[in-house]
């Protein structure tokens, strides 16, 4: 997916806003090494390089990473798949994995937790929040109806929202110890007024509307609103039905061994 950088810091703020709670849960120190998994334009990798601590942001987009590097210049910035990086020097470990609303883009789960866990040092922290099962279910269920009724083609208009039970047993076995994890609702409101359910479909589903020509796409966008207006619409403006799945934990000494068993 191409981001716009641009267009996600001026109409989508408030994804790295709520952010700014799970910053409390990481409870960074001056010199510890943090690495934010998918930091976007960097907005909460600058608020936790403020704390003193020396944090490295990665995200796939270079468009973001760019953005990220023009803002804050004193910052180490890198692109890289967050299912497939690693980094060359041996002691380059973390005392801190953080991540704020990006697993969910991952569909490589556990690739991603095995990165994330070969960075992270024993006994280090891992503090995350992402989108969870029945994350958008109400706007993914009137993109995909409204979709399949005008083009008479089938989307998948969800990305990879875990419950608790498929997540967290992913991070125990690679040694990420779970400490906490919560899957709880957050209605967000959607900014643009009267327009701010069009301009998050455009922005975060913008690849399933591609098969559409401008007509189609103007007719989706009448049905969804229609569709949605009961349940996501309230004194003027939208709401996304978000639910969050926050988890904390911490390396473990020492990975769980399992030992093979012959059946006789």
């Amino acid at each position: 997916m191409k981001w716009d950088s641009e267009l996600y810091n001026q109409k989508h703020a408030f994804v790295f806003k709520y952010g700014e709670d799970l910053l409390a849960l990481l409870d960074a120190k001056p010199g510890e090494r943090i690495l934010d998994v998918g930091c976007g334009a960097g907005q909460l990798t600058a608020m936790i390089a403020a704390t003193g601590a020396e944090v490295t942001g990665l995200d796939s987009s270079p468009e973001m990473i760019a953005t990220a590097c023009a803002a804050y210049p004193e910052i180490n910035f890198v692109i890289a798949d967050a299912a497939d990086f690693s980094f060359a020097e041996a002691a380059k470990v973390y005392d801190a994995i953080f991540s704020n609303a990006a697993l969910h883009w991952v569909e490589r789960a556990e690739d991603a937790i095995v990165c994330m866990s070969r960075a992270l040092k024993p006994g280090g922290r891992f503090v995350v929040e992402f989108g969870g099962k029945g994350n958008i279910a109400n706007i993914a269920s009137a993109l995909e109806q409204a979709i399949r009724e005008v083009c008479q083609i089938e989307i998948n208009a969800m990305n990879y929202f875990p419950s608790i039970g498929e997540y967290t047993p992913l991070l125990e076995k690679h040694g990420i110890e779970v400490t906490s994890a919560v899957l709880f609702d957050r209605p967000t409101k959607l900014e643009g007024g009267e327009d701010g359910m069009e301009n998050w479909i455009r922005m975060f589903r913008g690849p399933r509307l591609t098969v559409l020509n401008d007509d189609e796409q103007r007719e989706v966008m009448t049905m969804v609103k229609h569709q949605l207006r009961d349940t996501q619409f309230k004194d003027g403006d939208w709401y996304a039905d978000y639910r969050r799945l926050r988890i904390t934990g911490c390396k473990q000494w020492q990975a769980k061994k399992t030992t093979a068993r012959s059946v006789i």
